[in-house]
């Protein structure tokens, strides 16, 4: 498990359907080392912090794997990473095998896997399709967020290392199920 693409985003205002959207959506790979200080990765913002971002939402890892079925999935070919708003782009690192409350170490930062991503209309909105949520969630591909221990700098290339598991804790895979079969929305809105 490892880190193939290290990704930032400026806050930015777009129009989608006549009005302007105000999103930090749009990430970006981005060259060397940055540093998860507080809430947030350098270079990194989020539009709304009143539901993205915060402690229990800093960094968002979504797995390379998926970029192939969604490059079909959209006929989109170049899609790049980043393109999920995902900090963390990753490589062996999948909701099957990521749990809630694992505590994994990325360069020198120590982080705590805490819920699958619900997204919110800007996914619509960037992506330029009024069903992209429902395709998001139908897919199973939410990716995961992560709250910071502590502090340190991540940067591409960087191995996964699995530190500690909570015993009998469900993956993001196990948790999304149990949202489907209740038939709610996988995030909580706690950050």
């Amino acid at each position: 498990m490892h880190v193939v693409s290290l990704n930032v985003g400026k806050i930015e205002t777009f129009l989608w359907e006549g009005r302007p959207i105000r999103t930090g959506f749009r990430k970006h790979p981005t060259e060397g080392r940055v540093a998860l200080v507080g809430v947030n990765l350098r270079g990194d913002d989020q539009a709304d912090r009143s539901v993205h971002g915060g402690r229990r939402k800093a960094v968002y890892v979504y797995p390379s794997e998926h970029y192939r079925f969604w490059r079909e999935e959209l006929e989109l070919p170049s899609l790049e990473w980043g393109a999920f708003g995902e900090n963390l782009t990753t490589v062996g690192w999948l909701e099957s095998t990521a749990h809630i409350g694992d505590v994994v170490r990325i360069g020198n930062a120590k982080l705590e896997v805490t819920q699958p991503r619900s997204p919110c209309y800007k996914m619509n909105a960037t992506f330029g399709r009024a069903d992209m949520i429902e395709r998001f969630n139908r897919s199973g591909r939410s990716g995961f967020y992560l709250a910071p221990i502590e502090e340190g700098d991540i940067g591409r290339g960087d191995p996964v290392e699995l530190i500690s598991r909570t015993v009998q804790s469900p993956s993001i895979v196990e948790v999304l199920a149990k949202v489907a079969s209740r038939g709610s929305a996988p995030g909580d809105t706690e950050n």
